[in-house]
């Protein structure tokens, strides 16, 4: 269970993101966030903001275009 889940279902670029480092910004370290959006272009886009950011991605799922994303911070 994340510390924290962000719902970005049915938003595009780069609002998945925005949202993502907004919520996590409220975390302490070692904590999760789980991100749920269904933009299919986040995969990358989140994947390559988390390893800039030195956070660990724990988890990614897809389930019928929804993609979720668990990322401990760093």
């Amino acid at each position: 269970m994340a510390d924290l889940s962000i719902d970005a279902k049915g938003l595009a670029c780069p609002m998945p993101i925005v949202k993502a480092k907004k919520g996590i910004d409220s975390l302490q370290s070692g904590q999760t966030m789980e991100l749920v959006t269904t933009d299919k272009g986040s995969r990358k886009d989140f994947q390559a903001w988390v390893k800039q950011t030195n956070h660990e991605l724990v988890e990614v799922k897809e389930e019928d275009g929804v993609f979720t994303f668990l990322v401990k911070k760093g």
